[in-house]
């Protein structure tokens, strides 16, 4: 029993330096690119009008708006009109009136 102890502690020892070396490499990850206000709300909308639920993040709109508003206010202005269209509507009514306030913001009249 006492000469197992003893194979067991050599093996312990001597089996580290058995295997191959291992390679490091280093890996650079970069952080995504801040994207756009309006693509950030062009997104919200279109989850909402794959019929995602309209939840806390509503809070939110008045921000979003105002960061939109710095790049394009005749927008802007339509995101604030719709937002609050969408926290009206019902919820079955809502991915209609998110693909509606889409088609504003993409140009097409409706």
């Amino acid at each position: 029993m006492r000469h197992l102890g003893w194979l067991l502690i050599a093996l312990a020892v001597t089996a580290p330096g058995c295997g191959p070396s291992v390679k490091q490499e280093r890996i650079e990850i970069k952080a995504p690119s801040a994207s756009s206000p309006l693509a950030e709300a062009t997104s919200l909308l279109q989850r909402y009008a794959d019929g995602q639920p309209l939840t806390s993040e509503a809070t939110s709109f008045p921000a979003l708006v105002e960061r939109v508003r710095k790049e394009d206010p005749a927008k802007a202005d339509i995101l604030q009109a719709g937002f609050a269209d969408l926290q009206k509507a019902t919820a079955a009514a809502r991915p209609a009136k998110a693909k509606e306030i889409l088609a504003k913001l993409r140009g097409g009249a409706k």
